[in-house]
């Protein structure tokens, strides 16, 4: 089992930045710019209407084997690595987890999402599942899995393995100190080195996407106003002149 040293956060900015963004908006930015899919498939929004951004702490699972894991749930609670992500997280943290897709395994619960909550993460991202749903719904925390189970995160067949290192979650590669994006949409993986970028080209879209939007209400032609077309082009520069105060 492997246990690093805290996480690189990135600039307060480029947080701030992104909050104004929708995860949607951020994956097809990145999508345009070579990072094909930064989509987290599999965990989906707990709590409609919660959006996160913050810097990625990561917890890595593998498959269980009696020689490298054979502890029970308490015999010797610090030897359980779930518990060290918690110890490493900061004001609008997000906790990142590979679970494998596990729907068996119950990566956190009442206690330790009220310790996370104690701590001021921003939310949690897992591939796999919670338990004590009914406790953890009155935290309120931003949350995205796959589901929920009884069991704990050790009962069945995964184990914890490593804190803050590479993982794969939903198919995406995580890096420790990555920007989580999530909403209703889903959650989406920032690259630091990407993301002064994403936000740039985040805004002119949004900024044209809003003219668009009020030209298809007015029964204008798609084909001309989505994607906008470089005829009307000129029309959008002009609207966005009047409305730049």
């Amino acid at each position: 089992m492997t246990q690093t040293s805290d996480i690189v956060r990135p600039a307060k900015e480029l947080i701030e930045g992104l909050k104004e963004i929708g995860a949607a908006t951020v994956a097809g930015t990145l999508g345009h710019m070579g990072f094909r899919n930064p989509h987290i498939v599999g965990p989906v929004a707990q709590n409609p209407g919660k959006s996160i951004v913050g810097p990625a702490l990561t917890l890595q699972f593998l498959p269980q084997r009696p020689d490298l894991f054979s502890e029970g749930e308490y015999a010797d609670p610090e030897t359980q690595l779930h518990r060290h992500v918690l110890y490493h997280v900061q004001e609008g943290d997000v906790v990142v987890v590979d679970a494998r897709g596990d729907m068996s395994s119950g990566v956190f619960g009442d206690m330790m999402s009220t310790y996370f909550k104690g701590r001021g993460g921003a939310g949690i991202v897992i591939d796999g599942c919670m338990r004590d749903r009914p406790n953890v719904k009155q935290l309120d925390l931003p949350l995205w899995l796959r589901g929920w189970t009884p069991n704990y995160h050790v009962q069945t067949s995964i184990f914890p393995n490593a804190v803050n290192v590479p993982i794969a979650c939903g198919g995406v590669t995580v890096m420790p100190g990555d920007i989580i994006v999530a909403d209703d949409d889903g959650a989406v993986v920032v690259p630091v080195t990407m993301a002064q970028a994403v936000i740039e080209e985040a805004q002119k879209h949004h900024d044209w996407e809003k003219f668009s939007r009020m030209k298809l209400l007015e029964g204008a032609p798609l084909q001309r106003y989505y994607p906008l077309h470089p005829d009307a082009d000129e029309e959008y520069r002009a609207w966005r002149a009047s409305h730049s105060n």
